[in-house]
C-alpha cells in the first residue's frame, strides 16, 4: 500500500483517522511531520533542456515587452 501526507483543516478529520486505525482500516505512521520545505529551483531543477529554457526566456521576455507596450 502507499502513503500520504495529510494536512488537517478541522479537528473531527484527526478523530476519523485514529478511528479508521482502531478499525485496522489504516496505521497512522507518525504525528506532527513538518513537510520539508524545497527551493523552486531545486524542485525544478533539471527539468527543462537548455534549448527549452532559453525558449521560455525568450517568451518571457517578449510577453514582458507587450505588458510594457500597452
Amino acid at each position: 500500500m502507499g502513503t500520504m501526507l495529510i494536512q488537517f483543516t478541522n479537528e473531527k478529520a484527526l478523530k476519523l483517522l485514529y478511528d479508521l486505525e482502531e478499525l485496522n482500516l489504516i496505521k497512522v505512521i507518525k504525528e506532527n511531520v513538518v513537510a520539508k520545505k524545497v527551493k523552486l529551483s531545486d524542485k525544478y531543477k533539471g527539468i527543462l533542456t537548455k534549448k527549452e529554457g532559453e525558449k521560455l526566456n525568450k517568451h518571457i521576455k517578449q510577453i514582458r515587452g507587450e505588458w510594457d507596450n500597452i
